[in-house]
């Protein structure tokens, strides 16, 4: 079931460090992870994708609307908590509930890996799970914005585990109707940060929608902060620490 698209993350990837912790990435079919624990848990994350995968797939085979809805779906109640939480995350932000499934699968399988490791951090094509014991920067990379790599949100430990997600018009496969380089979005649901990231980001089509987005943003429950980048400009809204880096 193609429902993820993989993709290529060298170009950021190789930046990222979380002190004192080890990485390993795991690719199962299109889902594409890196994550970083106090040990190498390759077998639990392995178990993990897959039960949630089989999950989402067993899903859309009985109702493929699931899959390309780009308006929330009704709740189904009968549904997996991993589909009750995407189609929530989506009645949230107004979207279809596949715009949180990157946030999703990064959440869920974070939240197995908490059994194993007192740290976690899940990668997800730009779409982050963190559990963490000291202060971590987030670089936002923003394509060919002048701000890319320019900046990045200071994250405490105290405020973990939440969500940090970016959804972007002009980089990567993710389907947007927007343009901004970046939407970035904190909240303690991964899901609705990633929900929340592409609502936002259908709104911005050039630097004078950032504004508007910060407005769309406020009024999503459960958003903790957002960062827009467009072209040589940005703005942030709610709880959000940026550094220069």
């Amino acid at each position: 079931m193609n429902f993820l698209k993989a993709e290529k993350h060298a170009f950021y990837r190789e930046r990222i460090t979380v002190k004192d912790l080890r990485s390993f990435p795991m690719l199962i079919k299109e889902t594409d992870l890196l994550i970083f624990a106090d040990n190498l848990l390759k077998d639990e994350t392995e178990n993990s994708v897959l039960h949630y995968r089989h999950q989402l797939e067993d899903y859309i085979l009985k109702f493929p609307h699931f899959l390309d809805s780009l308006i929330p779906l009704p709740l189904d109640e009968c549904s997996p908590p991993i589909i009750k939480e995407m189609m929530h995350a989506a009645l949230l932000a107004q979207v279809g509930p596949m715009a949180s499934v990157a946030g999703a699968i990064a959440e869920f399988v974070g939240k197995d890996l908490l059994k194993h490791t007192t740290q976690i951090l899940v990668e997800n094509g730009g779409d982050i799970f963190m559990k963490i014991a000291n202060d971590l920067i987030i670089g936002i990379y923003a394509g060919d914005s002048p701000l890319s790599n320019k900046l990045g949100l200071k994250i405490a430990p105290d405020t973990t585990p939440l969500g940090v997600c970016t959804s972007s018009g002009t980089v990567g496969h993710s389907l947007s109707f927007g343009k901004s380089d970046a939407v970035t979005i904190i909240a303690q649901s991964t899901l609705l940060a990633d929900a929340a990231a592409t609502s936002i980001g259908n709104l911005v089509k050039d630097k004078k929608d950032i504004e508007a987005g910060l407005e769309r943003a406020k009024s999503i429950r459960g958003i903790n902060g957002a960062l827009i980048i467009a072209d040589d400009q940005f703005g942030a809204w709610g709880n959000v620490e940026i550094v220069s880096i």
